[in-house]
């Protein structure tokens, strides 16, 4: 449903909310969000145009978040990599519908109305405050307590 463009944005972000404000070097990223580096180079300025990360220059530069964890949602991460494509008129451009989608795209378009709003309303920090489940992108708990703020 998503693609790997998104998951990749979604991994890189998520590694620097951990990290924050700390900069972080593309290959930093890609080692830790297991994402080719020349691929992950290209998201990177993606969501730079965007404003959601920047690149910090000098000997301890990379790629950092533009604002706080807490304030930066995925919806706003997926409307510049992958955007939520809803369902306004009838996709098979039938006259009969073109007044209202039938049952199934209805259906649908309400199911992606459910993804937008629970993205909307989920900030990279509340992905890494979930008591009771792992760390994202961390295989354990010791490894990652010292990175997640």
């Amino acid at each position: 449903m998503f693609s790997q463009t998104a998951e990749y944005a979604l991994r890189a972000l998520t590694f620097l909310a951990q990290r924050f404000p700390d900069p972080q070097t593309t290959a930093v990223i890609a080692e830790h969000t297991q994402v080719p580096a020349g691929y992950l180079s290209k998201v990177l300025q993606q969501l730079g145009r965007a404003s959601l990360v920047h690149a910090a220059r000098g000997k301890y530069g990379g790629w950092e978040l533009a604002r706080t964890p807490q304030r930066t949602t995925i919806l706003e991460i997926m409307n510049v990599v992958d955007p939520i494509r809803r369902i306004r008129t009838c996709p098979l451009r039938l006259d009969a519908h073109a007044g209202s989608l039938c049952p199934l795209h209805e259906k649908m378009d309400r199911a992606l109305e459910q993804i937008e709003n629970s993205f909307s309303s989920t900030t990279l920090s509340d992905l890494l405050d979930v008591p009771g489940l792992p760390v994202p992108l961390c295989n354990s708990v010791a490894g990652c307590v010292e990175v997640v703020r």
